[in-house]
């Protein structure tokens, strides 16, 4: 875990923070590294500076390029249903702002991550290192995932697709989770899809929303 002085934040903010937290362990989340990697990943960071004082509302919030930073509860829920241990292997679909690799990098994870359009890339590429994480990432099409670093102990899709891209499938070690939103443009499920030698079980779990995922695998 990196501790980073960076992160700090006014008091006002530090309040809010925890009021956040504290309602997503309201909801149901109860993996405390991952809850204790929520408030040291100040989410200010990651926010466009005209919605600062919306940081920490849990609500999914603007990054330009028609993309979002994930709702806070959207975040903490896919993480905790990745069940990630210190040390694992994570390959994350759709860099976005950086907050959920950072959160993943927070909890001891090595990260690898993958967005199609290059400037929202670069400037989560400028968050990794002024806050110390290495992460690796790439700028391509998230939807045939990342065979040079395969397989992962996890997988998690952060844009909703129409069906399960068979490269993460595949790419995907002996046990590992994947955690992706299916559905259509409107409203998707989020399939938690464990892999078990070359079967696949899953379960779901109902009412979230996300921008589309766009690809070869994905919507076109």
């Amino acid at each position: 875990m990196i501790i980073n002085s960076k992160r700090k934040s006014a008091p006002r903010f530090n309040f809010e923070r925890d009021e956040m937290i504290e309602l997503i362990r309201q909801r149901g989340i109860s993996d405390e590294r991952l809850l204790k990697a929520m408030s040291l990943v100040d989410r200010r960071g990651f926010v466009q500076q005209a919605l600062l004082n919306r940081a920490y509302d849990d609500c999914a919030l603007p990054i330009g390029h028609s993309q979002t930073i994930s709702q806070p509860y959207t975040v903490a829920f896919m993480t905790e249903m990745l069940a990630v241990k210190p040390g694992d292997k994570v390959l994350e679909i759709g860099t976005g702002s950086g907050y959920q690799a950072a959160i993943l990098a927070e909890m001891g994870a090595r990260v690898y991550t993958v967005e199609r359009n290059m400037d929202l890339l670069n400037v989560s590429r400028k968050r990794f290192e002024s806050l110390g994480y290495q992460i690796v990432s790439k700028c391509g099409d998230g939807t045939i995932g990342w065979k040079d670093f395969a397989p992962y102990d996890s997988i998690i899709v952060t844009a909703g697709a129409p069906e399960t891209p068979q490269p993460l499938l595949d790419q995907l070690k002996d046990g590992g989770i994947l955690v992706i939103p299916i559905g259509d443009m409107d409203i998707q499920n989020i399939h938690i899809i464990r892999r078990i030698k070359n079967e696949f079980e899953t379960k779901e779990a109902h009412g979230f929303k996300f921008v589309p995922l766009i690809g070869k695998k994905g919507w076109k």
